[in-house]
C-alpha cells in the first residue's frame, strides 16, 4: 500500500524517472534492441490514442451546460495566437535554418500546444473557478486545431508537397486527437449514459492515462536527445528558453487576470500547456529535436503548480 500511496503522490516524477530508466534500458542493452526495433512505432502510434482518451475522459465529467465562454477567455487565446504569430514571423523574416529554427520550433510547439486538461484540476486546486477554466480547455483546443495547419506547412515547406495538402492532412490529424473527444463525450454523456456512468465511476482515470503518456512522451523526449547531433550547450539553451517562456506565459496570463479578477485560471489558461501534445506534434511535424522544448516544459510549468499550491496551502493555514 505504501508503494501505491508514493505512485499516486509523485506520479509526475515516476512517470517521467520511469519512461528515461525505460528507454535507457533498451537503447544500452545490445540483447533488447530487437525488442526495442518492434516497440518503438507501437509507442509513436499509441501516443494520440493516449491524448485522445485523456481528453475523452476528462470531457466526460464535464457539466456542458455550465460551459460559458467570458472575458478573459478572448484575451488570453488573443494572446496565444499573438505569440504563435510573433515566433511564426520572426522565423520567416530572419529566414532560419539548423540551430536557430530548432530552437524556434521548440518555443513554438510550447506556445501552440492547447491549455492541459489537468490545468482544470490545478486551478481548482487553487480555488478558481473550474467551469471557466474547463471552457478556455475547450477553446484552446480549438484555437490550436486551426493554427497548426495553417503554421506548419509554412515553416516546414517538404517536397513537393502544397500547402493545402499538408494543411488538410495536419488539419484532419489534429482534429481526430483534439475536436473529436469532445464530440464523443457530449454525445456519451447525453446519449450513451451507461457508458458515461462507467467512465466517471472509475477514479482518476484520466490522471493514470496522463502518467502513462508523460512516461511515453519523456522516454520519446529522452530518445531525441541521446540521438541529437548537437552539443550539450545547445540542448542546455532550449531547456533555459523553455524556462524563460514558462515564466513569461504564466506571468501574462496572470497580467491578463487582473483585469477581470480571475488571475488564477487565466494564468493556468496560458502557462499549463498540453505538453503530451506539444510534443507529439514536434516530434510529428517539425524537426524532432525541437521536442526537447515541450519536454523540459513539462518540469518547468510543474514546478510553477506546485509552488503555486504551496503558498495557496500556507496562505490557507495562516487565514
Amino acid at each position: 500500500m505504501s508503494i501505491i500511496r508514493f505512485i499516486k503522490d509523485w506520479t509526475l516524477p515516476v512517470s517521467m524517472a520511469t519512461g528515461t530508466l525505460l528507454y535507457l534500458i533498451f537503447a544500452y542493452t545490445s540483447a533488447l534492441h530487437e525488442a526495442a526495433d518492434f516497440f518503438a512505432p507501437i509507442f509513436d502510434a499509441i501516443l494520440p490514442l493516449f491524448m485522445f482518451l485523456i481528453l475523452y475522459v476528462t470531457f466526460c465529467k464535464v457539466d456542458f451546460h455550465k460551459l460559458r465562454p467570458v472575458h478573459w477567455h478572448l484575451w488570453v487565446g488573443v494572446f496565444q495566437m499573438l505569440f504563435v504569430f510573433i515566433i511564426v514571423g520572426l522565423i520567416l523574416s530572419f529566414r532560419m535554418k539548423g540551430n536557430s529554427l530548432i530552437l524556434m520550433e521548440a518555443i513554438l510547439t510550447c506556445i501552440i500546444g492547447p491549455c492541459a486538461a489537468a490545468a482544470a484540476v490545478v486551478t481548482q486546486k487553487l480555488g478558481g473557478n473550474l467551469e471557466q477554466m474547463t471552457t478556455y480547455t475547450f477553446l484552446s483546443n480549438i484555437i490550436t486545431a486551426i493554427l497548426i495547419p495553417i503554421c506548419f506547412p509554412i515553416i516546414d515547406k517538404s517536397g513537393d508537397v502544397t500547402f493545402m495538402v499538408a494543411f488538410l492532412k495536419i488539419l484532419h490529424e489534429v482534429c481526430i486527437v483534439l475536436i473529436v473527444p469532445m464530440l464523443l463525450a457530449y454525445i456519451t454523456k447525453h446519449y450513451i449514459k451507461n457508458l458515461h456512468r462507467w467512465v466517471i465511476s472509475v477514479k482518476d482515470l484520466s490522471y493514470y492515462l496522463w502518467g502513462i503518456s508523460l512516461m511515453i512522451v519523456t522516454g520519446t523526449t529522452v530518445k531525441n536527445i541521446v540521438h541529437a547531433n548537437t552539443t550539450v550547450a545547445f540542448l542546455l539553451a532550449i531547456a533555459l528558453l523553455g524556462l524563460v517562456l514558462c515564466i513569461v506565459q504564466f506571468a501574462v496570463g496572470r497580467f491578463i487576470g487582473h483585469y477581470f479578477d480571475t488571475t488564477i485560471e487565466a494564468g493556468q489558461a496560458l502557462g499549463q500547456k498540453n505538453t503530451a501534445f506539444a510534443i507529439w506534434i514536434a516530434y510529428t511535424y517539425l524537426n524532432p529535436l525541437s521536442s526537447v522544448g515541450p519536454g523540459c516544459y513539462i518540469l518547468w510549468q510543474n514546478i510553477i503548480n506546485s509552488v503555486e499550491i504551496w503558498f495557496y496551502g500556507r496562505k490557507n493555514i495562516n487565514q
